[in-house]
């Protein structure tokens, strides 16, 4: 295969993978706390003969954004948003994670937990028990009590390298490079924060990477027609 060849195909793998994750995008849409991802693509430049160069492009490295959402209102005493930069503390059986989706609720051990029943912690690193009856209110730095009574403070971090976090599944990340309390952020009690997702804006991107990748598919069939015929003439 020759170079222009081989420079559409790594074009063209890019193209794939952005638009898996733009559909990815799209299907989360409506997610409580989703952050939107993106692709970043690179150059990778090689001299080749008599001083000329070979560019290639690669679409290898993934993109966050942690633009935020908008809130909605719900009234559920359980249910809980980040206003400004902070995730909530997750505790899972691989560690602790972040995450911005707050839709909790409490277990029937009476621990605070996500929807996959993953434990939320304090601002300690430990469980937030949640009593079976009584007035329940999170003040905006994330104290919760019961009847007046203070039980403990959600813990709400933000992650010291948030460039390098790992995401692990639609909302939640990990953060190896450690976290700190997030000072400046508020909790808000009673809502929720929806996707930061921008449907129109991701439908027209994926029409614009379903364009390209045609395009660059139909120069391969075209390339090959054309290495085709003048091997046919060398041959006759």
């Amino acid at each position: 295969m020759e170079h222009a060849g081989y420079t559409t195909l790594s074009r063209q793998s890019g193209l794939a993978r952005e638009m898996q994750i733009v559909a990815n995008n799209i299907a989360n849409a409506a997610t409580t706390g989703y952050r939107a991802e993106g692709l970043i693509f690179s150059e990778y430049v090689k001299p080749v003969d008599r001083g000329a160069s070979l560019s290639m492009g690669q679409g290898n490295v993934h993109s966050t954004s942690f633009a935020q959402g908008t809130l909605t209102q719900t009234n559920a005493p359980f249910d809980l948003a980040i206003e400004g930069d902070g995730f909530f503390l997750i505790e899972t059986p691989q560690g602790e994670r972040l995450t911005r989706s707050g839709a909790f609720s409490p277990s029937a051990e009476g621990d605070l937990v996500t929807y996959d029943g993953f434990r939320v912690l304090d601002a300690g690193g430990g469980p937030i028990f949640v009593p079976p009856s009584g007035n329940i209110a999170v003040s905006s730095d994330g104290t919760l009590s019961a009847d007046g009574n203070p039980l403990g403070q959600i813990g709400v971090v933000r992650p010291l390298d948030p460039i390098n976090m790992v995401r692990e599944d639609g909302v939640m990340f990990r953060a190896d490079d450690g976290f700190e309390p997030a000072e400046t952020a508020r909790v808000l009690q009673g809502f929720v924060e929806n996707s930061n997702v921008n449907p129109i804006t991701q439908l027209a991107r994926m029409i614009e990477v379903q364009r390209a990748y045609e395009l660059g598919q139909s120069f391969l069939e075209t390339e090959d027609e054309r290495v085709r015929t003048a091997l046919k003439s060398l041959m006759t």
